[in-house]
C-alpha cells in the first residue's frame, strides 16, 4: 500500500505527519544563528620566529624558507604565504575546510618541533598559533570626550566600557583602535647616565628588582590574624623617580630622576582614530563564532544606551559601525521577496484552478515545506542566512509544483465525475512516479552545488541542502497531505467552479486544442523542430562572448573606501594633515545626505604598523535615503583624490568578502627565483596594465626604496673590549627603539613601564657617541660608536613568499563597466608576451576564488547532467527516455543567456548556479510528458497519439508548475536595495531559463519522443511480462 493511500484512508495520520515537521521546524529555526553569509572560514596556522639581529634577506632564507620546506608536506594545505622582516619570520598557513584546526596546528608543531636542529641558534624558538578566521569585528562604538585628554579616554573606556560590552551574550572580545593607554614612559638621557657611570642595563635591573610585592608571612596572637605583604611597588612619577639606581663613591645615592625624564603618558602613538574630523577611540565587538550577529549587535547597541546614560556627562559614546545593518537589509529585503514570490504562486494557482478552496491546498503545503527544511538545517548546524533565504525564495516555485501536479490530477478526475475518494487515491497513484521522478532530479541536480570544491562550494553548501531538504519535504507532503486535504474540502465530489472558472476552462479548452493542433503537424516533421531548436541554442551562444565575467556581482554594500598611502618613511603626522582633507571630501557628500559618518584610522582597519597608512571608511546612508549608489560615490571621489599631490589615494566599494578589509579584487602574484628579477617584471606588468582603461589603482606590496639604517657591529673590536653582542642589541633595541621593563597597579588596573632614549638622542647617527655599554671584562663603560656602524640605506621592509616562491604581490581596481574576467585574462597575455618563461603567475584573493571556480563550475554543471541523467534512466528503466527530457536542458541554458544579456548581468557564481539549477527546473516538465506518454502506450494508445494526448493532458500542469516557478523567481529581478544585483542574477536566470524552456519543451519534446522513442517500452514493461506468464 502506498503512503499516498494510506494517508487518504487515515486522514489524521497524514495530518499529524505534517504538524510534527511544523512543531520541529519551528523549534529547530529558533536554534539556529542568523548571519549574512555561511561560515565559510578554512583552519588557519601561523607561525613565528624572532631571529635576533638578522636583516629580512637573511630571515628569509635562514628561517622561513627552512620552516616553509618542512611543513610543506601536511596534507590539506590550500595556500602557504610568507612574510619575513628585520628579525622576524611570520608564516601563514590555509588549510583544506574539512580538517580540524586542533589536529592542523598538532601536525604544524611536529612538523616544526623537526626543523628546530636546521633553525640557527640565536633564532628563538618558532611560535605556533591557531587563527579565527571568522573573528571579524561587526560593530564599532566612538568614545570621545570634549574635556579630557585621549589618555584619558582610553582609560576610562577599558576600565568602565570593555568590560561592560565583553559580558554581554554572543560577544567574544572588544578590540581597541586608536587608543591612547597611559604608561610610565621613562626617556633617558645617555649623557647624564654616562656621567654617572651607568648604563641602561642599569636602569633595567633596579626597575625589575626594585618594583615587586612580595608576601611577609602572617601575624598571629590569641584573637586575631594579620597577612603581611611588603609593598614596594611603585605608582606615581615621583615613586619612579626617587628609585635609586646605584650609590656613588661619596655614598650619594644616585636615582633614576637625575638620568631620565619620567611622565605618564599615552604607550602607543603611532595610530588615530577620528570620526567625522573628531579624534577619539573605537572599541570593535566581534561576536562568537556561531552568535547571532544580528541579535548580538542589537544587545550591544541596547547595552551602549543603558551605559549612556550613567556615564559622566563629558565622555560621550555612540555607535560608529553596525555591519548588521547591510545583513538586517538584506534579509528583509529577501524575506519582502519571499512574500511577494508566495503571492504571485497563489495568483497563478488560482488561475488557473479557479477555485478558492483548491487554491488553499497549496497555501498549507508551502510553508510546511519550507520549515520542514529547517529540521534539516539545525542538525547539520546551518544558520539562516542570505543565501539559504534566496533559496526558500526559489523553493516556493519548486515545492509548490508536486502539490499542484497531484492536486491536478485529482481535479481532473473529480471533473470526471469520479468519486473524490476514488480520484484522490488513484491520481496520486498515477501521478506519484512522476513526483518521485521530477524530486529525484531536483535534488540530484542541486546536492552537488554543495559539494562543489573551492570557495563556491563553501559559499553555497548551505543554499543547496536546504533547498533540496524544502524540495524532498515537498514531495512527502504532496504524496501525503495533498491527497487527504481533497478529500476533506471535495467531499461532496464537486470542484464547485464558479464563473470566472468556467471562463478560465474556456480559454484553457481553446488554447489545449490549438496546441494539439500544432502538435500533429510538427510531429510529422520531427527533424524541422530539432533543428530549429538547436539552431536557437547554437545562436544563443553568441551571447557567451558579450556577457562579462566575474566572481560576484559588485553589491552595493553601503560602504564606501578610500586607502591612502603616503611616501616612505612618512610620519603620522604628515599622513594626519593628508587624513583630514580627504575626510572633507567624504564630508561634504555628508552634508548632501548620501554617507551616514566618515570614520578615518591610521594603517590598515583597526591600525597597522606602517604609519604612512591611512584608511577612511564612510558607512553610507540607507539605499532608499540617497540617490546615488556606492559605485557613483566612490568614482565621484577618485576624481577629486586623483589631484591629490603628496599622497596615493584611492577610493573602492568593498565587495561582498571583503568587508572591512583594504583588499580589492583584482590581486595577482608574480614568482621567481630573486627579488630584483621579479620587481623588474612587476614595473613591467604595471606599466603595461596601466594602459588599459579598465584597471586603475594598480599597487605592489614590495616596496624596495623603503629608507632604513643598517646597523653593523664590529665583532672582533667587540671581543676585544668584552662587550657582548647580546649587550649591544638590547642596548639599541632599548634607547632607539624601546622596551617594556616592567609593570605597575594603579586603580586597580595594570599598566606597562617602557624604558626608552629620548627624542633628542635618537635623531642622528652621531648620537651613538652618548650611547654607552659596560664591558664585561674591564667594568669601563664603551660608546656604541666605537663598535656599530650606521648606514642609510633603501630596501623592503618585509620579504613576501608565496606557496613557497619568492613573490611580489599586485593589486588594483576595476572600473565600471569592466570585468574581472577580462582584467585577468589582459593580465595574462601580458605575464605571456612580455615576461620571460621564469616568470610564475599566480592569484590571491578574489582573483584565486575567481580562476578556482571557473572550472569547479562547469565540472558541476556537468556532473548535474550526468547524474540527472543517470537518475532518470534508472527510474524509467530506459537509456532513451533520459535522452528525450534531458533536450530541455539548452533550451533553459538558452533563456538564461537571453536574461542576462537582457538585464545587463554578468556571468558570476550566482548565475552559474542558476544555470546548475535549470537541470531540473527544465527537466522536470519533460518528465510530465514522457511519464504520462508510456502509461497511455501501456493502455493500448496508438504511438502517436499517446504522444499528442499526454502532451495535451499535462499541457496544464505543465504550464502551472513552469509559471509558478518564473513567477516565484520575479521579485529576485525586481529585487532592490541591499544584495539586489546578486539575487537579479540568479532571478533572471530561473525566470527566463525557465520561460523560454516551456515554450519550447512543449513542442521540442513530443518531436523527440516521436523520433527516438517508438521501439522504447516504460517502466513496467517487463512487470508486465512476467504477471502475463
Amino acid at each position: 500500500m502506498l503512503i499516498s493511500d494510506i494517508s487518504v484512508r487515515r486522514p489524521v495520520f497524514a495530518a499529524v505527519i505534517s504538524l510534527i515537521l511544523v512543531i520541529v521546524g519551528l523549534m529547530s529555526a529558533r536554534n539556529m544563528s542568523v548571519r549574512e553569509f555561511p561560515d565559510i572560514q578554512r583552519p588557519v596556522v601561523s607561525i613565528t620566529t624572532s631571529y635576533r639581529g638578522a636583516a629580512s634577506d637573511i630571515v628569509e632564507r635562514r628561517v622561513t624558507q627552512v620552516l616553509e620546506d618542512q611543513i610543506a608536506g601536511i596534507s590539506g594545505i590550500t595556500k602557504i604565504s610568507s612574510r619575513s622582516f628585520d628579525e622576524r619570520s611570520s608564516i601563514t598557513l590555509e588549510f583544506n575546510r574539512d580538517r580540524d584546526i586542533d589536529s592542523v596546528a598538532n601536525d604544524v608543531r611536529d612538523r616544526v618541533s623537526r626543523a628546530l636542529r636546521m633553525l640557527p641558534d640565536e633564532a628563538d624558538p618558532p611560535s605556533v598559533s591557531k587563527q579565527d578566521g571568522s573573528a571579524g569585528t561587526t560593530m564599532w562604538i566612538n568614545v570621545s570626550s570634549d574635556t579630557r585628554s585621549m589618555m584619558e579616554v582610553s582609560d576610562f573606556a577599558e576600565r568602565y566600557l570593555v568590560d561592560a560590552l565583553s559580558i554581554v551574550d554572543g560577544v567574544a572580545m572588544v578590540r581597541g583602535s586608536g587608543s591612547r593607554r597611559p604608561a610610565m614612559r621613562i626617556w633617558v638621557d645617555p649623557t647624564r647616565l654616562a656621567a654617572r657611570g651607568l648604563t641602561v642595563t642599569d636602569i633595567e635591573d633596579a626597575l625589575r628588582r626594585e618594583n615587586v610585592q612580595i608576601p611577609s608571612g602572617r601575624l598571629e596572637s590569641s584573637t586575631r590574624e594579620f597577612t603581611l605583604r611588603t609593598d614596594t611597588g611603585f605608582k606615581t612619577v615621583a615613586d619612579f623617580e626617587r628609585l635609586v639606581l646605584a650609590v656613588g663613591a661619596d655614598e650619594y645615592l644616585i636615582r633614576l630622576g637625575e638620568v631620565a625624564d619620567i611622565e605618564l603618558a599615552p604607550e602607543n602613538v603611532r595610530s588615530f582614530s577620528r570620526t567625522d574630523g573628531v579624534t577619539g577611540m573605537s572599541l570593535g565587538i566581534v561576536p562568537q563564532a556561531q552568535a547571532n550577529i544580528l541579535q548580538v549587535n542589537a544587545d550591544v547597541a541596547k547595552r551602549v544606551a543603558e551605559l549612556q546614560s550613567t556615564l559622566p556627562s563629558d565622555i560621550h559614546v555612540s555607535i560608529n559601525l553596525d555591519n548588521a545593518m547591510f545583513i538586517k537589509a538584506s534579509i528583509q529585503e529577501v524575506a519582502k521577496a519571499l512574500g511577494l514570490a508566495l503571492l504571485l504562486v497563489l495568483i497563478v494557482i488560482y488561475g488557473f484552478i479557479g477555485t478558492i478552496r483548491a487554491t488553499i491546498i497549496p497555501v498549507i503545503c508551502i510553508p510546511i515545506s519550507i520549515i520542514s527544511a529547517f529540521i534539516v538545517m539545525n542538525a547539520l548546524g546551518f544558520s539562516l542566512n542570505t543565501l539559504t533565504l534566496l533559496g526558500f525564495v526559489l523553493a516556493i516555485g519548486l515545492v509548490v509544483d508536486d502539490a499542484i501536479i497531484v492536486l491536478e490530477n485529482i481535479a481532473r478526475r473529480i471533473e470526471n465525475k469520479e468519486p473524490t475518494l476514488l480520484a484522490a487515491t488513484n491520481g496520486t497513484r498515477e501521478i506519484g512516479f512522476a513526483v518521485i521522478a521530477t524530486t529525484l532530479v531536483l535534488v540530484a541536480v542541486i546536492l552537488p552545488i554543495s559539494f562543489m570544491p573551492g570557495n563556491i562550494g563553501l559559499i553555497f553548501g548551505e543554499f543547496g541542502i536546504s533547498l533540496a531538504a524544502a524540495v524532498c519535504f515537498s514531495s512527502l507532503i504532496a504524496l501525503t497531505l495533498v491527497p487527504m486535504l481533497t478529500t476533506k474540502l471535495f467531499a461532496d465530489n464537486r470542484l464547485h467552479r464558479g464563473k470566472f472558472t468556467r471562463f478560465v476552462d474556456r480559454l484553457f479548452q481553446r488554447l489545449s486544442n490549438a496546441y494539439e493542433a500544432l502538435l500533429r503537424r510538427t510531429i510529422r516533421r520531427p527533424f524541422v523542430v530539432i533543428l530549429s531548436a538547436l539552431a536557437i541554442f547554437l545562436t544563443s551562444l553568441t551571447l557567451l562572448n558579450k556577457l562579462p565575467v566575474e566572481y560576484m556581482p559588485r553589491e552595493d554594500r553601503g560602504f564606501a573606501m578610500i586607502n591612502l598611502t603616503g611616501p616612505d618613511g612618512a610620519s603620522l603626522d604628515y599622513m594626519l594633515g593628508y587624513v583630514e582633507q580627504v575626510e572633507h571630501i567624504a564630508l561634504l557628500d555628508k552634508e548632501k545626505g548620501d554617507v551616514l559618518r566618515v570614520l578615518a584610522r591610521s594603517g590598515s582597519w583597526g591600525g597597522g604598523a606602517d604609519v604612512n597608512t591611512a584608511m577612511v571608511f564612510a558607512p553610507l546612508q540607507g539605499w532608499s535615503k540617497r540617490e546615488r549608489s556606492a559605485a557613483e560615490i566612490v568614482e565621484n571621489w577618485n576624481r577629486q583624490l586623483k589631484d591629490l599631490p603628496g599622497v596615493r589615494a584611492y577610493a573602492f566599494a568593498p565587495g561582498a568578502w571583503s568587508l572591512g578589509q583594504s583588499t580589492r579584487p583584482l590581486s595577482i602574484v608574480l614568482s621567481g627565483t630573486n627579488y630584483d628579477e621579479i620587481a623588474r617584471w612587476r614595473d613591467i606588468v604595471i606599466r603595461e596594465a596601466e594602459k588599459n582603461p579598465g584597471i586603475s589603482n594598480l599597487q605592489s606590496n614590495y616596496n624596495e626604496r623603503k629608507p632604513k639604517i643598517d646597523v653593523s657591529v664590529d665583532r672582533d673590536r667587540a671581543a676585544d673590549l668584552g662587550v657582548s653582542l647580546a649587550n649591544v642589541g638590547r642596548t639599541l633595541e632599548t634607547m632607539l627603539g624601546s622596551r617594556v621593563v616592567t609593570t605597575y597597579i594603579d586603580k586597580g588596573e595594570e599598566y606597562r613601564v617602557i624604558l626608552q632614549g629620548a627624542d633628542e638622542h635618537r635623531q642622528t647617527p652621531s648620537d651613538l657617541q652618548n650611547i654607552y655599554v659596560r664591558s664585561e671584562t674591564s667594568q669601563r663603560l664603551i660608546p656604541l660608536s666605537n663598535l656599530v656602524t650606521l648606514t642609510e640605506v633603501a630596501g623592503p621592509v618585509d620579504l613576501r613568499r608565496f606557496d613557497r616562491m619568492r613573490s611580489i604581490g599586485i593589486s588594483g581596481s576595476i572600473n565600471p563597466g569592466y570585468s574581472l574576467g577580462a582584467a585577468l585574462a589582459d593580465l595574462e597575455r601580458i605575464v605571456a608576451e612580455e615576461l620571460p618563461d621564469a616568470a610564475r603567475l599566480n592569484y590571491d584573493g578574489e582573483s584565486r576564488d575567481f580562476k578556482n571556480t571557473g572550472n569547479a563550475i562547469y565540472l558541476t554543471f556537468l556532473l548535474a547532467l550526468v547524474i540527472a541523467y543517470l537518475v532518470l534512466a534508472a527510474q524509467f528503466e530506459s537509456f532513451k527516455h533520459p535522452l528525450i527530457i534531458m533536450t530541455t536542458v539548452p533550451l533553459a541554458i538558452t533563456g538564461a543567456l537571453i536574461g542576462l544579456f537582457v538585464f545587463d548581468s554578468t556571468i558570476n557564481i550566482y548565475s552559474q548556479i542558476g544555470a546548475v539549477m535549470l537541470i531540473g527546473l527544465a527537466a522536470k516538465n519533460g518528465i510530465l510528458i514522457v511519464e504520462f506518454a508510456n502509461q497511455l502506450r501501456d493502455q493500448g494508445i496508438e504511438f502517436k497519439e499517446a504522444v499528442v494526448q499526454a502532451a495535451r493532458i499535462r499541457l496544464r500542469p505543465v504550464l502551472m508548475t513552469s509559471i509558478c516557478t518564473a513567477f516565484g523567481a520575479i521579485p529576485l529581478i525586481v529585487a532592490s536595495g541591499a544584495g539586489a544585483l546578486s539575487r537579479k542574477s540568479i532571478g533572471a536566470v530561473v525566470f527566463f531559463g525557465v520561460s523560454f524552456s516551456v515554450v519550447l519543451t512543449l513542442v521540442v519534446v513530443p518531436a523527440v519522443y516521436s523520433l527516438i522513442a517508438r521501439n522504447s517500452h516504460s517502466p513496467e514493461y517487463v512487470g508486465q511480462l512476467i504477471d502475463k506468464l
